[in-house]
């Protein structure tokens, strides 16, 4: 009888406890602060009941080789400039001049770099919103694109096409990233919601590896992963991961939400694919990595030529 009233009181907790109002990570969730947590994000924007929602469980044995995924050309991915970086109560984020460009990797057409911004755990534990065959790394980046012909983002979410954007793993490093100096520092003047500053000299490519780490990554269609969960997302997934210390990633979680708990736990747990395909790059790699396989089997076989 004393489990029946427990669990009867404990069904009208979780009632009353359901979510409303604006959107939040599961993180923020308690009955003080009643919000609507990822499984209710469609109660604040219908578009993230969608079917083809990111973030994804990357199975890398169901991936399928697409020769069309050759290598990016970054364009002015070097250029520095002064952003103003901003806590906006869900993240960071960064605006970037629209002068920075990709095209090529099998997209189909040239992405002007609009804004960066960043997902983490708690204390530099899991926080990425991708994870690959289940693993979750510490950090996930996100360098937003549009289709280089548009003004704004609003009407290039309009276009099945229109955003691509780039996401990179990061992963602990014994040692400190340096280039991410502009960054880190920054943090600790925007701890509150709607605190901004003005970043130190900082290029998109000191942000990423180098350009020929960027050969392997994964692909597939998506939406964008915050409210309003836009299904117009050209996703790219990069192998190559980031390294920060921990340190580092810990700064992160020194950052406050709008009610002034810890900014930890900033991302949407993975989403079904419903059918969709993840393609990955790297076929030539794979074709001559599987050429030398052939000729060091031979070798050791005693099959080599004659003199």
């Amino acid at each position: 009888m004393q489990q029946l009233i427990a669990s009867a009181l404990l069904a009208s907790l979780w009632t009353l406890c359901t979510g409303s109002g604006d959107w939040c990570y599961q993180s923020q969730f308690s009955c003080d602060h009643q919000c609507n947590a990822p499984e209710k994000w469609d109660h604040a924007d219908s578009k993230c009941g969608g079917k083809y929602q990111s973030p994804i469980n990357v199975v890398t044995r169901k991936t399928l080789k697409d020769e069309r995924l050759t290598p990016f050309k970054f364009d002015n991915y070097q250029q520095t400039f002064r952003g103003t970086i901003k806590n906006n109560g869900h993240s960071v984020q960064v605006g970037v001049p629209h002068m920075s460009t990709v095209s090529g990797g099998g997209l189909p057409s040239t992405y002007k770099a609009v804004q960066f911004h960043l997902h983490w755990g708690n204390n530099g534990g899991p926080g990425s919103e991708h994870t690959i065959d289940g693993e979750q790394y510490p950090m996930e980046l996100h360098i937003v694109h549009m289709k280089h012909h548009y003004t704004d983002l609003t009407t290039a979410l309009s276009d099945p096409e229109g955003v691509a954007v780039l996401g990179f793993f990061y992963e602990r490093s014994n040692s400190a990233n340096r280039k991410y100096d502009p960054i880190i520092n920054a943090l600790k003047s925007i701890q509150n919601k709607d605190g901004n500053t003005s970043l130190l000299p900082v290029s998109l490519a000191q942000l990423i590896p180098t350009e020929q780490n960027l050969t392997s990554y994964y692909r597939y269609k998506g939406s964008l992963t915050t409210p309003g969960c836009t299904e117009a997302v050209v996703w790219t997934l990069f192998e190559s991961p980031i390294p920060l210390s921990i340190e580092q990633l810990r700064a992160f979680s020194e950052l406050k939400f709008q009610d002034g708990k810890a900014m930890v736990g900033t991302f949407r747990p993975v989403q079904p694919l419903n059918g969709r395909q993840v393609y990955r790059s790297g076929g030539v790699v794979t074709l001559i990595s599987s050429t030398l396989l052939m000729v060091t089997i031979a070798t050791a076989l005693g099959f080599s030529q004659p003199n």
